[in-house]
């Protein structure tokens, strides 16, 4: 039997947007997308669950070191809530612990009702089933082994939170929603503010900002591409780096000061107000890094990318 050729990675940098199919984890996506590209290295920007479908940003290289920014940035969901059954993961994947009648008198003043809570800024209990971590470890991987676990309660905040439309007892709803929040928990909540229960039968990430409008490539997409159109074809649906920063203020250097920032230098530079945080451009338009401005404007660089620091290493900046 003739071995599988092993992977030869590469160097390359850009964000794929990755329409998650249903069945894998996320890091098992991302693990395939990455031998795909033969990208060196490779993150993704927040879990789904398997059950889940839709959008995950998968950054490579570079661009790894904005997927910490990307992981709290605002998404938008659509989801299904099945009614009258809960489940140990408030899922479909879970296994059933409580059946219970759904109101026959159960119409869409109720429905609101029982909404209303779930939105805004609100306390959310984590699924139990989830990559929240309790002693460094998670805690799906403390309820796999039967122990029982208090899963903690956080701050989230639920922009938007609507019924789309409602068949028997399946009522699709769409989430738009602040980066911490658990749709398995609006609906296992909503189930409890009916009185009936109920779990996640349906999930899909529609964006995640500033990807608002996606242009997503499904893995089938993706392999067929790189069989008939080979390597270039792929390297094409990525979009680059400074794609992902488009929210944040923009400073722009002069060849000098771009060279002092490689060298991490701090300085001052002119900006109409101080910004937590900045993107930092050369004259071309190309992203050096993040950096942040105080108070009296001075400019101290953060995360740089390996070009930047190259640059200044040699003299000069490219």
């Amino acid at each position: 039997m003739s071995k599988k050729p092993r992977t030869v990675f590469r160097k390359l940098d850009g964000i794929l947007l990755l329409d998650k199919p249903q069945g894998l984890s996320s890091n098992q996506a991302l693990q395939r997308v990455r031998h795909l590209f033969r990208a060196e290295k490779a993150g993704h920007t927040g879990s789904l669950d398997p059950l889940a479908t839709g959008l995950l940003p998968v950054c490579f290289g570079e661009a790894t070191k904005i997927a910490g920014l990307l992981l709290g940035s605002r998404k938008a969901y659509k989801t299904t809530a099945a009614l009258g059954l809960t489940t140990d993961s408030d899922d479909a994947d879970g296994a059933p612990l409580l059946e219970r009648e759904v109101p026959a008198d159960l119409d869409y003043a109720r429905i609101e009702t029982a909404l209303v809570p779930l939105r805004g800024a609100i306390r959310q209990r984590a699924p139990i089933y989830s990559a929240l971590k309790q002693g460094g470890e998670p805690l799906y991987a403390k309820a796999r082994r039967g122990e029982s676990i208090e899963a903690p309660e956080r701050d989230v905040v639920v922009h938007e939170l609507r019924v789309l439309r409602r068949e028997g007892n399946r009522i699709r709803l769409l989430v738009e929603c602040g980066s911490g929040t658990y749709v398995r928990s609006l609906v296992r909540d909503f189930g409890e503010n009916l009185g009936c229960g109920a779990h996640v039968a349906t999930l899909r990430r529609l964006w995640v900002d500033p990807f608002t409008m996606p242009r997503m490539y499904s893995l089938e997409e993706l392999q067929a591409l790189a069989q008939t159109q080979g390597e270039a074809a792929l390297d094409a649906c990525l979009l680059p780096i400074e794609a992902g920063l488009v929210g944040f203020p923009r400073v722009v250097l002069d060849p000098g000061q771009a060279l002092r920032l490689g060298q991490g230098q701090r300085f001052p530079v002119e900006v109409a107000t101080p910004a937590a945080q900045v993107a930092i451009y050369d004259e071309t338009s190309r992203v050096l890094g993040l950096g942040e401005i105080d108070s009296d404007g001075v400019l101290r660089p953060g995360r740089l990318f390996t070009w930047t620091t190259e640059a200044a290493a040699g003299g000069r900046v490219r």
